[in-house]
């Protein structure tokens, strides 16, 4: 079941297709600017890219104006929601101990030499349901103090971590990127979140534990001694703690409920089966995150110790930090709606088919082409997957799901300057501009070009 559905049927075009692939050019290079040079918020400078493909392409101001409203009213409806529940479950999972209790049980049964492949799967679980940057500063008090038990460098273990982050906030749902793509592109959510997971399991190991041994020997850099005021330790106890069963069962609900719903609509295939009804609903996304609350209130909140009030403030404190993404997705929505209703993307399309290019590939170089220039993976996947919306019509589900994770893995490529996850990761990892580039960085890339090659291998038996 599509979690977005166009908010309006695309308009014929007012346009030649070259004035239709100069008002894209134009409106993408203007978003562009506006982000980077500027430093407007994205929304901001999606809503001015939104309106002016419109008017560049020769459409009426009122006509544009109503597309960019619907395109964002429906993803803020349907988008904005998952998001918000994410971000409940995952204040949830932080504030009750849930995350470390993952951490420790991992990290505490793992050898020195499996600790880089411990950290690797600590950083997956946790990179499931929260965003990258939460999930960073969660986990480096334990990156730092695995580091030096092992005693090697901080980047041996660290890049492992970050790659489970990153190929999650890139590939997997209910992120913002692959949600938004999901809903461009009508995609299968249960579909794409099978895929995701299929393709970060190499993905992950590629970019991990193997790149992360390789990139420790080019940088050496010793843990700092931030985190040491409150370590953590493999061995310490909180009996406030959920369990560990508990936990995982937590944060693996909602996956396991969408994922039963692809299954069974595989195997039954029939509408009219109560069973697959039943199915259905439960595994609906919007249905199923608002189980995995519902259940987590009980088995991390009132399983740490947390009453009423403490669990109500919880969910109150999850909400302000993503305003401003849900407002990003949203307005990203907007102006995918507006591109569609210009007739770009029925131009690309039949380009794009006329040329043999596949849908994969250039889905995948458009977003690292808008990766490299505004350095949001989000707007990115939002404008990549916008441009590609005709060229996946009439495809089986499976493909489409597979350009849906080409633009994911492409959004993430090479994160430099202009991207806030590189400083984040330089400042805290206490790295220079080289040392980031060298590891980081190069760490994106590997992700993000190996990400493309499973997909594509995905596509040869699919």
């Amino acid at each position: 079941m599509n979690i977005l559905a166009a908010a309006t049927e695309p308009v014929a075009p007012v346009a030649s297709g070259g004035v239709l692939l100069a008002a894209a050019v134009a409106s993408i290079a203007l978003i562009v600017v506006l982000i980077t040079y500027a430093k407007l918020h994205p929304f901001l400078a999606l809503l001015l890219g939104g309106v002016a493909v419109g008017v560049l392409s020769g459409r009426n101001v009122m006509d544009v104006i109503t597309s960019f409203g619907n395109g964002f009213g429906a993803t803020a409806t349907s988008v904005g929601l998952l998001i918000a529940l994410g971000a409940m479950f995952a204040k949830l999972l932080a504030d009750s101990g849930g995350a470390d209790q993952i951490v420790d049980t991992i990290v505490g049964r793992s050898s020195v030499r499996t600790l880089p492949w411990a950290m690797a799967l600590v950083g997956a679980i946790i990179g499931l349901p929260m965003f990258f940057e939460i999930g960073l500063v969660l986990l480096m008090p334990v990156i730092y103090l695995v580091a030096r038990r092992a005693q090697v460098s901080l980047i041996t273990v660290g890049i492992p971590t970050l790659a489970g982050l990153s190929a999650m906030h890139g590939l997997v749902p209910p992120h913002p990127g692959p949600l938004a793509a999901i809903g461009a592109l009508e995609a299968d959510l249960g579909t794409t979140l099978a895929l995701g997971v299929l393709v970060s399991i190499p993905v992950i190991i590629v970019s991990g534990p193997l790149f992360g041994k390789l990139a420790g020997r080019w940088v050496v850099v010793d843990a700092p001694h931030t985190f040491d005021a409150a370590p953590v330790t493999a061995d310490s106890t909180d009996a406030r703690r959920p369990s560990f069963g508990i936990t995982l069962f937590s944060v693996l609900l909602p996956l396991v409920l969408m994922l039963a719903k692809a299954i069974v609509d595989i195997v039954i295939n029939d509408p009219a089966n109560q069973v697959q009804q039943v199915f259905d609903v439960i595994g609906y996304p919007l249905v199923a995150l608002t189980i995995a609350v519902l259940v987590a209130m009980f088995t991390l909140g009132r399983g740490s110790g947390m009453d009423r009030r403490g669990i109500a403030k919880t969910i109150e404190q999850s909400l302000p930090p993503i305003a401003g993404i849900v407002l990003i997705v949203a307005a990203g929505g907007g102006f995918k709606q507006s591109l569609i209703d210009t007739g770009i993307g029925t131009q690309l399309a039949e380009w794009a088919q006329g040329s043999g290019v596949s849908a994969i590939l250039l889905a995948w170089v458009l977003a690292v082409l808008i990766r490299l220039a505004t350095g949001s993976a989000t707007v990115a996947t939002i404008t990549a997957s916008s441009l590609v919306v005709d060229l996946v019509a009439g495809m089986p589900a499976a493909e489409v799901s597979l350009v849906v994770l080409a633009v994911g893995a492409g959004s993430v490529f090479f994160s430099h300057v202009n991207d806030a996850g590189f400083w984040l990761v330089k400042e805290y990892f206490g790295l220079d501009v080289g040392q980031t580039i060298k590891s980081w960085s190069l760490m994106e890339t590997v992700l993000s070009v190996s990400g493309l090659a499973f997909v594509l291998a995905l596509s040869l038996v699919i």
